[in-house]
């Protein structure tokens, strides 16, 4: 009776130890996710953590205290890689001693800072990183550390070492006796901006850490800290004599999260200072659409005998214009033309809807093989610019198949092959008369740190027209409609520091603040499909808001391929502010307000030999290198380097840097033209499905070294189709 019982017990013991095990998950403590530090990136107050975000965590922030006010970004842009851009504004100090050149605007440092995860945490090995901070920018915060962080329960731990700023306390080593920096080189080269590799881990070694505490109540957590930095050799401590003593090495923060979406953080630093930020986040993997898209047919059951109506004109014009009009609303194949064999119907038009050519593919499929069920193939060719991109061949028995669900894992792909496009063949039956196409578009230009305002920007309309002369010749403009700026402040009449280069970008505000209304773009554009790999252009007329010209560009791309090349070759000239029609005629201009010259681009050629890769390496996942190498707009030569990454959900993000033979002294201030910028598809954003996107970009300075002209089209973005980046479909 009692080994019955017992067993019994036992039995019963082991049945609920899920149940018990799902009771215990309730009371745990919540997860303990990573969070943003003062400086931006993941960290604890003031020291980095060895712990990484989520792949694809953005998020922007603030910090604020007496001395500084910190603006951060934030990209996980690998597992493995951490990027973060960060302006912070010195409380105390001006940009300069030049009220005439920067106001009272404040002293700006630019920074960008990356993190490297080495290891990934283990049972044993705490997950490890190492990184700098501040290597892009002017030197204030400059520093490298090593971290590692371990879990154990709700704490997370984390110990390291640090160098420059986050080292300066010089616990570990340093020769604070002689050097508030241990001899470590904090200048900048140039005009500031430059990378600086022989000072990394010189100078002053710290060793810092701390942990983080989860609460058990969700939104609430702790943060203890011990410092690297004494803060002697802080900038606004030696350029300023401000008083940044430090009364305690250790720094204390408490955080409150608002959900998934952004939290706010309070700090006690130094001992004697309260510092207060903020974060907003997401995650671009995980963004997603939420479409109200017209509904996919049902799949009408068609005769599969082999008696079939071959003839052309089984179906009416009439018919024949209900089907176009269908890919079109339904497919998003906009204003097909079409032709048929009898035995095949082939369409050819643009992908103006489905950034899954999937869903387009049997889309189109379903409603052609419901409407002329004679059709043995069914010919996709997608056309962009109206040139020939890609062409896909559906076989109408085997799609059947994948429509009627005839065996497991049907799918549209099945029936599909993609391939170089053809020559459409038979009788043409429907075609579009539309030769005209009309755009409005929102337009947003930042910069961002200058020294007349910490943010520039100009907000506007750009309004678009062009007729197409057969499949060719385009012509086309737009007018741009300035809705606000602020660039009446932007006081670049003549380089306040030296530079001497033509004002080929610099001339902005003329252009935009004393212009409310301007021609953008007015040209006459030649496009044609060369060769199967082949596609060239050629154009003519007033090429951007300011410069015109004539050009042509080439480009060489196999169909499927992750690479190609192309070259493009202009000779421009900079139009005339004054004019919405003229150009400069005069190198040396006379500046009437300020009584000085400056110089102007008055010919020039300009081009780019480029190079485009998407790597199929394991460990730089969906992501495209651009390399352009020639001459730019100021007649300096070099090379941009372009990397982009995009995520699940189509999102891109992405920075340049331009490297040219102009030195940091001719350039002026940041020593070279870089930025950076966000790609989010429309689709994510609205509730319609859409291939168009919408580009944030941010730029450091306006400069005129490393400047491009910005052309109206890009060959390898009009070729996308042909190995898919900007309408890649979404992954999540």
């Amino acid at each position: 009776m009692h080994t019955v019982l017992k067993t019994s017990l036992s039995a019963l013991t082991l049945a609920m130890l899920p149940v018990l095990q799902a009771q215990a998950d309730d009371y745990s403590y919540p997860t303990l996710t990573p969070s943003q530090s003062d400086f931006g990136g993941v960290g604890l107050i003031q020291m980095p953590t060895g712990r990484s975000a989520r792949e694809g965590e953005f998020s922007v922030g603030a910090t604020y205290n007496d001395e500084y006010m910190h603006y951060t970004a934030s990209l996980q842009l690998l597992p493995w890689l951490e990027s973060t851009i960060r302006y912070t504004l010195v409380q105390d100090l001006l940009y300069s001693h030049d009220p005439s050149f920067s106001g009272d605007t404040k002293y700006t440092d630019k920074g960008i800072d990356f993190k490297i995860r080495l290891l990934k945490e283990r049972y044993w090995l705490p997950e490890t990183a190492i990184g700098v901070r501040d290597f892009g920018g002017t030197g204030l915060f400059d520093g490298e550390f090593i971290a590692a962080s371990k879990h154990v329960g709700p704490f997370d731990f984390t110990v390291g070492v640090g160098w420059g700023y986050m080292g300066n306390s010089g616990s570990l080593s340093g020769d604070k006796a002689n050097s508030i920096d241990c001899g470590r080189d904090t200048s900048f080269k140039g005009k500031g901006g430059s990378v600086e590799f022989e000072r990394w881990f010189t100078g002053c070694s710290a060793v810092f850490g701390g942990f983080e505490y989860q609460s058990p109540w969700a939104p609430l957590r702790l943060k203890v800290e011990y410092d690297g930095n004494d803060y002697l050799s802080d900038f606004p401590v030696t350029q300023g004599d401000i008083n940044m003593t430090q009364d305690s090495k250790f720094n204390y923060g408490v955080l409150y999260r608002f959900g998934s979406w952004g939290d706010a953080r309070l700090s006690y630093e130094r001992g004697n200072t309260w510092t207060f930020g903020f974060t907003l986040n997401t995650n671009f993997n995980d963004l997603k659409a939420i479409w109200q898209d017209e509904p996919l047919p049902a799949y009408l059951q068609r005769n599969t005998s082999d008696d079939r109506n071959s003839e052309e004109d089984s179906l009416s014009d009439a018919d024949w214009q209900q089907l176009a009009q269908d890919l079109h609303q339904i497919a998003g194949y906009e204003d097909p033309t079409i032709y048929t064999t009898g035995e095949t119907v082939t369409v050819v038009a643009p992908q103006t809807k489905y950034r899954d050519r999937n869903e387009a593919h049997e889309r189109a499929a379903t409603v052609i093989a419901n409407q002329s069920p004679e059709a043995k193939e069914y010919r996709l060719i997608e056309t962009s610019n109206h040139q020939a991109i890609t062409e896909t061949r559906i076989d109408s028995e085997q799609y059947a198949k994948v429509a009627q669900y005839e065996y497991f894992g049907a799918k549209v792909e099945d029936s599909t092959t993609v391939d170089i496009p053809d020559a459409p063949q038979g009788k043409l039956v429907a075609k579009s008369d539309k030769n005209w196409d009309f755009s409005l578009s929102p337009t947003l230009q930042q910069s961002i740190g200058g020294s007349e305002d910490f943010y520039m920007f100009n907000i506007g309309i750009n309004a678009g027209a062009n007729y197409w002369f057969g499949d060719h010749v385009e012509v086309g403009g737009s007018l741009y409609f300035n809705l606000y700026d602020n660039y009446d402040k932007f006081l670049y009449e003549v380089p306040p520091d030296g530079t001497d280069l033509k004002r080929v970008r610099t001339l902005v505000r003329q252009y935009i603040n004393d212009n409310p209304v301007r021609m953008d773009n007015l040209q006459l554009t030649w496009m044609d499909r060369m060769g199967d790999n082949w596609y060239g252009q050629a154009y003519g007329g007033y090429l951007e808001m300011m410069f015109g010209g004539v050009g042509s560009e080439v480009l060489y791309r196999p169909q499927g391929s992750n690479w190609a090349i192309g070259l493009d070759a202009n000779y421009v000239v900079q139009r005339d502010p004054d004019s919405q029609f003229g150009f400069f005629t005069e190198e040396v201009q006379y500046d009437p307000l300020t009584g000085r010259d400056y110089r102007v681009q008055t010919g020039a050629i300009t081009g780019h030999l480029t190079a485009y890769y998407q790597p199929q390496w394991e460990w730089l996942p969906n992501t495209l290198f651009k390399v352009s190498a020639g001459q730019y707009l100021t007649e300096d030569r070099g090379v941009t380097i372009d990397f982009s990454k995009q995520f699940d959900s189509g999102v891109i993000a992405g920075a340049f840097v331009a490297l040219t033979d102009l030195t940091a002294e001719e350039y002026g201030e940041g020593s070279y033209n870089k930025g950076f910028y966000i790609s989010i598809p429309f689709d994510v954003m609205t509730v319609k499905p859409s291939t168009n996107r919408a580009t944030i970009s941010w730029l450091p300075l306006s400069r005129d070294g490393g400047q491009m002209l910005n052309r109206k089209y890009n060959l390898y973005g009009v070729t996308d189709a042909r190995s898919p980046w900007y309408e890649r479909k979404a992954m999540n």
